[in-house]
């Protein structure tokens, strides 16, 4: 178990596998697909919450279907590691809206950002006059995505 990892038996574990499969799940639809009360299942899902097991809820949207077919896989190497220039980085990353996320990474580059696009035009733009321009970025390398065999999906609990 990670460190400061609550302890989760085989009741917070089914009910964290609702969850993911459907967020929107009541306190009385939850506890019945668990097999508690609601009292109990509102305490748990109250303590998985506070505890940061439950991170937040949100919706999962199609990037295709809302103009945003175009995905990569972008790979960024810095040159120097100063505390003032990943800060600087960090910060500047933060405020591009096509970066739906963003890794420290161990290796030959030191972050993979996951970018997304309306199109390799608007791809370019973001790569050459925003990634390239950010603080201390040396280099990167950007793979595109033909097909998500298999997407982002439930944490295994």
């Amino acid at each position: 178990m990670a460190k400061n990892a609550p302890a989760l038996d085989a009741t917070d574990r089914r009910m964290l596998r609702a969850l993911q499969r459907d967020g929107r799940l009541s306190v009385v639809a939850l506890a019945e697909q668990v097999g508690l009360s609601p009292t109990p299942c509102q305490r748990r899902l109250r303590r998985l919450e506070e505890t940061g097991v439950v991170a937040r809820y949100a919706a999962v949207l199609d990037p295709a279907r809302v103009g945003l077919p175009l995905q990569a896989f972008v790979m960024v190497a810095l040159s120097s590691h100063a505390e003032e220039v990943v800060e600087a980085f960090q910060k500047a990353l933060s405020a591009r809206p096509e970066v739906l996320a963003a890794y420290a990474m161990s290796g030959e580059m030191d972050y993979l950002l996951h970018v997304l696009a309306a199109d390799f035009e608007a791809y370019a733009e973001f790569s050459m006059k925003a990634l390239l321009r950010m603080p201390g970025v040396k280099e990167t390398k950007s793979s595109f995505v033909l097909t998500a065999l298999k997407p982002p999906g439930e944490v295994p609990v």
